[in-house]
Formats: C-alpha cells, sequence, structure tokens
C-alpha cells in the first residue's frame, strides 16, 4: 500500500462493518461536500431503459431516477469493453495509455495481449485522491481490474467478485448460474452496510453490478414478469424473457436501495450516478445466446465495437438542489474519462497526483450548463468484434464536436460522421468533407502514436462477410 494513503482500522464493535474508523479527519466539514455513489450497469445498452425510449419493458426506478435528476443523451465510455472502460473512470486517462487493451483475464491472455495481470497500483485512481480528501471509500460487486486487491487502490472498504475485507463475508458470487437472480441485491445489501457506517463522514460507493452481463438465469418468479415474451407453444424461454427479467429485478432492487437512502436521511447530499461499462453483448457469443438482445437505441455496433452502439451508453445524475430536475441534456459530449477531474473538484478533493490527464472537468456540465465539450474523445480497438459486418468497425476513432472519425492506422476504411445528424453512422462524409477529415486523421494518428504497441488481431479493423466463390 503506498505511504500517501489514509489507512483505515478494523475494530471489534457490534454494528457497522466491524467499525472501518478512519485515521484522519476530513479537511473540510463533511456537510460541505456530497456523498457519492456511482451506480454502474454490465453490458447494459444505451436503448434498454425506457427512459431512452424502449417501449418494451418498463424501468420505473431508473426512470425516477431520471426524472429526479438530469438525463444525458451523449455520454460515453473510453473503452467498448469492460476492463477498459472501468480503468479510464478510475484513472482519468485513456486505457491503452496502461496497456489496458481488452478485458483483463487469464495471465497467458494477458501475456499474449501485451497486458499486465492488473492496473499498476502506483497508478493515482478517483478512489486514491477521495480516499486522501477524508472520504471513506467502498467497492462492491464486479471489480475486474485485475489480480490486485482493491485495497491497493484507494478502496477502505470492499467485498468484491475477486475480495472481501468485510467481517465475516466472503466474496460475492456474481457469476455462477445459482447466484445470479440474487447478485445485484447481494451487492447493493453490501454497498448498504458501508454506507450506514460512515457515521456522517463523506462517502464513495461504487457499486459495479453484473447485471445484464450473461449468462443471465432469473428465477421462475423474475420471469414471470415477463411471461408476455415466452414463445407461446414451447418450453423454452424467449430471449428478451430471459434479458428483460433480468433487468427487472437490477432496476426494481435499485430502486429497493435508493429508498433505503432516503429513509436514512441521504438523499438531500448524495449525488447519485448511474451509467453502464459498455454496449451489449451480441447473442453470437455463446454464454449470451439466450440473452444477447440489449438494445443500442438507434446506434450502429454493440459490445467491443467503437461505433456509437458499443461506446454511447446511458448516464443519470441526481443531486436534490444541484443537478436540475426532469432535464434531458442532449448537447454536451461527456466521457467516463472525465470522472477524475470532474469529480475531484465536486467533491474538494485534489487531482495534483494525476498527470496529464484525458478527461475534462465538466462538474459544470453535471451540475446544470450546456456548453460544447473543450476536448475530443478517442477511442481503439485491437481485437475482432463479433456479430453483424456493419457493427464491426475499423481499429481507431476520434469524436470532436459535431463530428466522428474512424480509421485504421493504415489509412485504410476511413469513416467520417456528422454524428448529431446522423447518429446511426451512415453517411459517410469522408469524401465530401476532405478538410475535416484531414484534420481529424492527423488527430488520431498523432494520438494512436502515443500509444503503446501490443499484438494486433489479423481481422481487427475488417468488415466482411464470407462471401460464397470468394476468399
Amino acid at each position: 500500500m503506498r505511504i500517501t494513503r489514509r489507512s483505515f482500522l478494523l475494530a471489534s464493535v457490534a454494528s457497522g462493518l466491524g467499525g472501518f474508523v478512519p485515521a484522519m479527519a476530513s479537511p473540510q466539514p463533511a456537510a460541505k461536500r456530497p456523498n457519492i455513489i456511482f451506480l454502474f450497469a454490465d453490458d447494459l445498452g444505451w436503448g434498454d431503459l425506457s427512459c431512452y425510449g424502449n417501449r418494451r419493458v418498463k424501468t420505473p426506478a431508473l426512470d425516477k431516477l431520471a426524472s429526479d435528476g438530469t438525463l444525458f443523451t451523449q455520454f460515453y465510455v473510453a473503452g467498448s469493453v469492460c476492463s477498459p472502460s472501468r480503468t479510464a473512470i478510475m484513472t482519468g486517462h485513456y486505457p491503452a495509455r496502461h496497456r489496458v487493451f481488452g478485458h483483463f483475464a487469464r495471465d497467458a491472455v494477458n501475456e499474449r495481449r501485451g497486458m499486465p495481470n492488473a492496473l499498476d497500483p502506483k497508478v493515482p485512481t478517483l478512489t486514491d485522491a477521495l480516499q486522501e480528501a477524508g472520504y471513506a471509500t467502498g467497492h462492491f460487486g464486479k471489480w475486474h481490474l485485475g489480480t490486485l486487491s482493491p485495497g491497493e487502490y484507494g478502496i477502505d472498504v470492499f467485498r468484491t467478485n475477486t475480495a472481501c475485507n468485510m467481517p465475516g463475508k466472503d466474496p460475492v458470487d456474481i457469476w455462477s448460474p445459482k447466484a445470479r437472480p440474487t447478485c445485484t441485491k447481494d451487492i447493493l445489501d453490501s454497498a448498504l452496510e458501508f454506507v450506514q457506517s460512515a457515521d456522517g463522514k463523506p462517502f464513495y460507493a461504487n457499486i459495479w453490478f453484473s447485471d445484464v452481463h450473461a449468462t443471465l438465469n432469473p428465477s421462475k418468479e423474475q420471469l414471470k414478469k415477463t411471461e408476455r415474451y415466452h414463445p407461446k407453444g414451447v418450453d423454452f424461454h424467449g430471449v428478451d424473457q430471459v434479458y428483460y427479467a433480468a433487468l427487472i429485478e437490477m432496476d426494481r432492487q435499485i430502486g429497493l436501495f435508493l429508498d433505503k437512502l432516503d429513509r436514512l436521511g441521504l438523499r438531500e447530499n448524495t449525488l447519485v450516478i448511474f451509467s453502464s461499462d459498455n454496449g451489449p453483448e451480441d447473442f453470437q457469443i455463446s454464454n449470451a445466446a439466450h440473452s444477447g438482445v440489449g438494445r443500442t437505441g438507434p446506434f450502429r455496433g454493440r459490445k467491443r465495437s467503437i461505433y456509437e452502439g458499443g461506446i454511447r451508453v446511458p448516464f443519470i445524475l441526481r443531486w436534490p438542489g444541484r443537478v436540475p430536475q426532469g432535464r434531458v441534456n442532449d448537447a454536451t459530449v461527456v466521457n467516463g474519462v472525465d470522472f477524475v477531474p470532474t469529480l475531484c473538484r465536486i467533491a474538494g478533493a485534489s487531482s495534483s497526483s494525476f498527470s496529464d490527464l484525458d478527461g475534462e472537468d465538466v462538474s459544470d456540465v453535471w451540475l446544470g450548463a450546456t456548453r460544447r465539450r473543450e476536448r475530443a474523445c478517442f477511442w481503439e480497438w485491437r481485437y475482432r468484434v463479433y456479430g453483424h459486418p456493419l457493427n464491426q468497425p475499423p481499429r481507431l476513432a476520434v469524436r470532436d464536436g459535431d463530428y466522428k472519425l474512424l480509421m485504421n492506422p493504415d489509412r485504410s476504411r476511413v469513416e467520417l460522421y456528422d454524428i448529431v445528424r446522423d447518429p446511426s453512422e451512415l453517411q459517410n462524409l469522408a469524401t465530401t468533407r476532405p478538410d475535416v477529415t484531414e484534420r481529424l486523421s492527423k488527430r488520431l494518428l498523432d494520438w494512436n502514436a502515443m500509444l503503446p504497441g501490443s499484438p494486433v488481431e489479423s481481422v481487427a479493423g475488417t468488415s466482411h462477410w464470407r462471401w460464397p466463390g470468394r476468399d
């Protein structure tokens, strides 16, 4: 553990979390700084929630969260799969800068991809900064930042799928079929214990679900809520039935959790954030064969793709009296790399330990301002993309203002879209707007040249079908 981190003492007391007591006092009165809760779904699409236009399912808890706060339509994660997008949120950097090119997997797979086995613990994180500013910090649910303990990253209390320091508890089971019907509840119950133990101190909690990531296994009672999607006259469940049963249960548990926060008197001074780590999985992936039907709304691309559907996801904020109520922000582009500078500003924490942040302080936007983003957003993907050829993008992308450009590093497959007027990325303007194409191509290739190298799959950046009679 780095010496810059505050240590927490585990005392034997009869209540709370066994008495996690901060060794340093908050540098400011706690009442002046908000509690922060970050609810992070897994593989949930931009178009999955009814507040984002889905008419096939109702998500009343998250819809209410949106009506009580602000819903953003142009929020992006910085990676098209879980570990990269999470790395960006925790570090304020594009994930490839830390050699996080894909998801953390087995050691042999990480080595083959030129990746470490965990995010470097020497890299400053959001939870480091908040912990050092006097926040109690917790992480509950999915981890997927590698093999090291969350305690190495400025997290005081944790119960994840890989590690746990909560007295009397084991790591939370989020992947086994028997655990799937209750995993969201188990994660939120642990988070609630942490919240109740804060005892008036400001707290930050990552609450990272495994829903709606495959393999889904809703209970019989949960499946009854989506019986209208059961194919008539057969024994098997419909894919919408399975997927929406899990989504409805996640939404229900989030609603119960937020109600409990209200009863604890925490509503007014708590910033609640909801989002997803990337777009929805494709049904062609084997463990999603019965559930890979998440919705991307009007967007092209799914998980792994750096077309909009793989990286543009829901983003909802609620902080009564500070975040505008009942508002939809259609105008401002926001990104997961913005979490570090934005939350440091909101929480009164120092960001001086972070070097060369890629994110932008958009605290004014989160709290109601409408403006254009100052910094461009960049993405890269070095591996295959599954599913329909229309979802298989070039390897690199940049969004700057109204335009998004995609291309391969060798300048092949150059695609330029006016993403505001053409959110489905169907009208390639690369030849009709050569000025914008050249400007963004240079920026994108310059950015890519700064990233570390690694093995690249031969099919990365390609889009083709095995046409009969052709190679």
